[in-house]
């Protein structure tokens, strides 16, 4: 994921990049993100929380503990793939 420098002002919020304001603003150096590199990451974030649930809220049938751990953790490689 690429990082791109910018500035952020601690007072109004404004952001610049890729140099900072000659005004009045107090601006701090921030790191900023494209917002379809961040996207991707939220859904992939979703993806493995959804995955986590399921192991942390799944009571297997009696007998069936192996055939559910086998599922979740097909589940969990494909989503590390």
């Amino acid at each position: 994921m690429e990082r791109i420098a910018g500035w952020r002002c601690i007072g109004c919020g404004k952001v610049d990049a890729p140099a900072p304001c000659v005004g009045v603003c107090q601006d701090r150096r921030c790191e900023l993100v494209l917002a379809s590199d961040y996207d991707a990451l939220q859904v992939r974030v979703h993806a493995l929380e959804a995955a986590l649930g399921l192991i942390a809220r799944v009571t297997p049938r009696p007998g069936e503990l192996e055939a559910s751990w086998s599922a979740l953790q097909a589940r969990a490689r494909s989503l590390l793939d």
